[in-house]
């Protein structure tokens, strides 16, 4: 029996659950690893809508391996956390919860994750923005209120909205804050504070050569990575940084035929869900149900940046797993 197209909630009484976030299910599988997975949940405005979206978390699944495996021959050194794409034989799940997980689910290894978010901005948007010209303050024109930095660093004058950062890529982190608060955006002094020096500074530079290779493959096919976040993990036994969690999922990806600075972007995530909820009146409402106009060209958005990505549909993704 086939799973259903899109999955919403998934329990699996053979394994214990460790944690559920907005999208992912986090497993217990034993000694040494992690059992990753991503439902079809969709959260805008830090809220999960009532329907999910067709195949999103096979999508997600999929494009951050397909990831792992272009980064680690792009940046030197890079280690991650990815094991395999399939629960070992030796796994105590059933046939029906095996098929369930099949395509969306990451063997992982078990780590230490440091409490930061490593956050890369290549262009300026979102709360960045919104510190570079105070934009809460709405009663005075935008032009006349430039901050001029972003997380507490000096930004060079007359930056556009959306914009790239003139002088490159910016490391700009955040907190890891408990479910349900929000993250908080910090300094990367203030990060060496929360991590030590040592690893503060490995953290930046694996964030910078990972956002950096990334955006590169992303331009040649046509997709603008405006900004990332990245989570990193202390491998105990090498004392080495480790790439961990989903890497660059499309949140923050702009198709770049679209892209002109000075106006927003579109996004290839959610952009319509939030386009939705905002015209409906319906921004940061509960239990709201997304109509299925709205839920095919999400799922149409995710398929296109997929495909544009890795060269490949879906499916064909999917075929290699038996592979």
């Amino acid at each position: 029996m086939s799973p259903p197209e899109t999955i919403t909630t998934l329990s699996l009484q053979s394994l214990n659950k460790l944690s559920s976030g907005k999208v992912r299910d986090l497993f217990d599988l034993d000694a040494n690893s992690l059992l990753f997975t991503a439902t079809d949940r969709i959260s805008a405005y830090d809220v999960v809508l009532a329907n999910g979206v067709p195949r999103k978390g096979l999508i997600l699944t999929q494009i951050s391996a397909h990831w792992f495996s272009v980064l680690e021959q792009k940046v030197p050194g890079l280690k991650h956390h990815l094991l395999s794409l399939s629960p070992p034989a030796s796994a105590p799940l059933t046939p029906e919860e095996r098929s369930l997980l099949r395509g969306r689910t990451m063997v992982c290894r078990r780590l230490k994750v440091f409490p930061i978010e490593a956050i890369v901005r290549g262009y300026i948007t979102g709360s960045a923005w919104n510190e570079y010209f105070l934009r809460e303050e709405l009663t005075i024109p935008v032009s006349s209120v430039a901050h001029g930095t972003v997380h507490g660093i000096p930004q060079p004058a007359g930056l556009e909205r959306c914009g790239a950062f003139p002088n490159g890529p910016i490391y700009t982190p955040s907190t890891k804050a408990p479910a349900g608060e929000k993250d908080e955006n910090i300094s990367p002094q203030e990060a060496v504070k929360i991590v030590g020096e040592k690893y503060a500074a490995r953290i930046e530079e694996l964030s910078l050569s990972v956002y950096t290779a990334a955006a590169a493959y992303a331009r040649e096919r046509g997709i603008i990575v405006a900004d990332t976040k990245f989570e990193f993990a202390l491998d105990e036994a090498t004392d080495e940084v480790v790439l961990v969690d989903e890497v660059l999922t499309p949140s923050r990806f702009w198709n770049a035929a679209e892209w002109k600075a000075g106006s927003e972007a579109p996004s290839y995530d959610k952009q319509y869900v939030r386009d939705y909820l905002t015209s409906s009146g319906l921004k940061g409402k509960p239990d709201v149900e997304l109509p299925e106009a709205v839920v095919e060209e999400t799922a149409k958005k995710y398929q296109d940046v997929f495909e544009r990505l890795t060269g490949k549909t879906l499916d064909q993704a999917l075929a290699s797993l038996e592979n």
